[in-house]
């Protein structure tokens, strides 16, 4: 019998880079997965086509409320329940932090949109579903941006922050239900694959010197649903980056 098998998780945002290594981790463990996307919708029912166990793909923008609700409604009607919620989902574009006028209203609403509201569509929408499980488990995708002031924008890392004291929130307020997150560093993903600079960087001061890669987050993740007396960590996934900055 494989570890996680009976087990139902949707991992948002899976149609590439971490989201899609955790659905590949997940499944390769026996869960059955929900993949989801807001857009890239042959990529996500590809994800979804080539897991080993049950899968379904769900188009939603979790930014929208209804889409975050039904996201989670369609996956429960499926499968009939629902044990773990990987919030990967996430946005973000490039502004230096001294230019805030770079920084628009539009970046900094739709930064906090994706990050912070979908996040917390998705997960208030879970809960009652997860709570009927044995094991219910929800991991966030944070970042190392949420603990130091790095990130690809002063919104971003304002988003991170955030998401990093829900986790400490809904831990206290939601046991036995565990909660908790990763922070990755930087990581080579289709999203930062033009992020030249930013890696040569990394690679320069991080004492692994390199930057992250989706199966080191996924490992992360799997390590944390693993571990049944572990709730309300910030589990920091970064080489060591941030212990030199």
């Amino acid at each position: 019998m494989s570890e996680l098998e009976g087990r139902v998780a949707i991992v948002t945002g899976s149609s590439s880079g971490i989201g899609e290594a955790t659905a590949q981790r997940l499944a390769g463990l026996g869960a059955n997965v929900v993949v989801n996307s807001s857009a890239s919708v042959d990529a996500g029912e590809a994800v979804a086509k080539s897991l080993p166990t049950e899968s379904l793909y769900v188009q939603a923008d979790i930014s929208d409320r209804d889409q975050a609700r039904a996201l989670i409604d369609r996956s429960v009607e499926h499968f009939g329940h629902l044990d773990i919620l990987v919030n990967n989902a996430g946005w973000t574009t490039f502004v230096p932090h001294p230019d805030l006028d770079g920084l628009t209203d539009e970046i900094f609403l739709r930064t906090f949109e994706v990050n912070v509201f979908g996040t917390w569509w998705v997960t208030k929408a879970a809960i009652p579903h997860l709570r009927q499980s044995s094991d219910p488990n929800i991991v966030i995708v944070s970042s190392a941006a949420g603990t130091r002031p790095l990130g690809s924008s002063i919104a971003y890392s304002m988003t991170k922050a955030a998401l990093n004291q829900l986790v400490t929130l809904l831990a206290k307020a939601c046991s036995p239900l565990r909660v908790n997150a990763i922070a990755p560093g930087l990581v080579d993903t289709p999203w930062t694959a033009d992020w030249t600079d930013q890696h040569a960087g990394v690679k320069a001061l991080a004492p692994l010197h390199r930057s992250g890669t989706p199966d080191d987050c996924a490992e992360a993740v799997i390590a944390l649903i693993r571990n049944r007396y572990a709730s309300g960590h910030v589990f920091v996934v970064d080489g060591g980056l941030t212990l030199v900055l």
